[in-house]
């Protein structure tokens, strides 16, 4: 064998050592199964929602948001949590079109979606 093939083999040998790639039922690699079940995990958590849960209990139930926003109108204080919830753009990364978000006015879960997203702020 050529000695730079040699070389090469043996260098991506020792950048390979200890990786492991999976590939799940589908046929798509681990990381993509990933997103998968947290967005699962996400619809699964929002469709159990209730109008005046508190923002600490979200947190607790479903850790921390992918994105996170915070707004005072008039006397109140709105802050608006985003969780994904579908997958639009393989990028690798999440984006606010990717999520579901939930508003909260005072501390308590006013409501999800966009609907209610814009309707608070305007």
């Amino acid at each position: 064998m050529n000695k730079l093939v040699v070389a090469t083999l043996f260098g991506l040998s020792l950048g390979l050592s200890g990786c492991v790639i999976s590939v799940d039922g589908d046929g798509e690699y681990s990381h993509h199964s990933d997103w998968r079940n947290v967005e699962q995990t996400n619809r699964k958590h929002i469709s159990r929602l209730q109008q005046d849960i508190s923002y600490d209990d979200i947190l607790n139930r479903m850790g921390i948001a992918d994105f996170n926003e915070f707004y005072i109108k008039g006397e109140d204080t709105y802050q608006v949590l985003y969780y994904r919830t579908q997958h639009i753009d393989g990028d690798g990364v999440t984006t606010k079109d990717e999520c579901t978000p939930l508003v909260f006015k005072n501390s308590a879960l006013l409501g999800w979606g966009e609907t209610i997203y814009n309707a608070t702020n305007r």
